[in-house]
């Protein structure tokens, strides 16, 4: 079977975190029909760790690929369609895997002096699964000495990949935040605590965090997504809830933001007499690319490869892979997979050239750097 079938057959099943059943059905399936003389496979809730016993091991070289999909409708059109009508794998994770199946097959035939470590995460885009998979028993005991990731990229044309030293992606946080009035007639509007008034007062005043709070040397977004409140056009709205995102590019400025944001909504409820409660949700560290690694592995593509290496500069994307790299050093990089339609869009349609030429340039700096 190639990897395009696999990330096809993948593509079809996505699911949200920590609810990857059938994803990591079929990926322990495919996984057992592998050679297993040097092979060791276990699960973490969802998750799976494959380690791959090296002939002569000084140490371990980790890689992962994150699992699940997103609550999108898919609109791709595709004759390999999402069964799950209301999730949709629109970030990618199904070239990810495929392509980290690609690399354990590889080297369950081409055996290599040092160890090797394959992490599949659940719940990358939330609640977040890096994090505790991180500090599980397993980890501990199998924890690598340096790790890679990847994640595909749009805007790339197939056959680059573009990566930096230092901060790549941004720290995230999200936001949710509930706001509690008296509803009531709206011919009495004295009679009651407009929530939907509250809230959107409350929308105006946090944007003006980025403007005249954070470093303008710092970068930061705060950005509200939704807001819900009320229940139809004559009734003045009891409750409001606001749901948002934060992204800075320093720990610093994130602190600064949440404190605003704190402060703002303890002014809403002052003023307009109401209830209020925040949420900050899943918080995701910042990727930060270890400079040593991250230069020799650009070095080695640029030389050994013929991939295009781009060197790109840091973006608001948020990635719970930050947590391992906080842990252990190492890097992610964009793969470039040409399509017209972005990250998290129901319409996004990479490129499957893309998947075998990730898993060869890939196999070849893991063997370059475990001999």
């Amino acid at each position: 079977m190639s990897f395009v079938q696999i990330r096809r057959d993948l593509h079809k099943i996505p699911e949200l975190g920590f609810q990857e059943y059938k994803t990591q059905s079929y990926l322990l399936e495919y996984l057992r029909s592998l050679p297993q003389e040097r092979v060791q496979i276990r699960t973490w809730k969802t998750g799976i760790f494959v380690k791959i016993e090296g002939l002569n091991p000084r140490k371990t070289i980790g890689y992962r690929a994150d699992m699940d999909g997103l609550p999108i409708v898919e609109e791709t059109g595709l004759p390999f369609l999402s069964e799950h009508r209301e999730q949709m794998h629109a970030c990618g994770h199904d070239f990810h895997m495929s392509i980290a199946l690609g690399l354990v097959t590889h080297f369950t035939h081409h055996a290599i002096a040092d160890n090797l470590l394959f992490i599949f995460q659940p719940a990358e885009e939330g609640p977040g699964g890096a994090e505790p998979m991180l500090q599980s028993d397993i980890m501990k005991e199998w924890k690598p000495d340096q790790i890679l990731a990847l994640h595909i990229a749009p805007e790339y044309p197939v056959g680059s990949i573009a990566v930096k030293e230092g901060l790549l992606f941004a720290n995230t946080s999200e936001l949710f935040i509930d706001l509690k009035g008296k509803g009531g007639h709206a011919a009495y509007p004295h009679d009651t605590n407009d929530m939907v008034v509250a809230a959107c007062s409350l929308v105006t005043q946090l944007q003006s965090i980025v403007a005249r709070n954070v470093d303008p040397l710092d970068s930061a977004v705060v950005t509200i997504g939704k807001i819900s409140g009320g229940t139809v056009q004559n009734i003045i709205a009891e409750k409001a809830r606001i749901e948002g995102t934060i992204r800075t590019l320093s720990v610093q400025s994130m602190e600064k933001v949440k404190k605003r944001i704190q402060s703002m909504v303890k002014g809403i409820e002052v003023g307009y007499e109401c209830e209020t409660a925040i949420d900050f949700g899943s918080m995701y560290h910042q990727v930060y690319n270890e400079e040593k690694l991250t230069r020799e592995f650009m070095n080695f593509v640029t030389q050994r490869t013929d991939v295009n290496v781009i060197e790109c500069d840091k973006a608001m994307t948020g990635e719970d892979f930050g947590y391992m790299l906080k842990e252990i050093p190492g890097f992610m990089f964009w793969l470039g997979v040409d399509s017209e339609y972005g990250l998290h869009h129901a319409k996004l349609n990479p490129n499957e050239a893309a998947i075998e030429v990730a898993i060869s340039m890939i196999s070849k700096y893991i063997q370059y750097k475990g001999n």
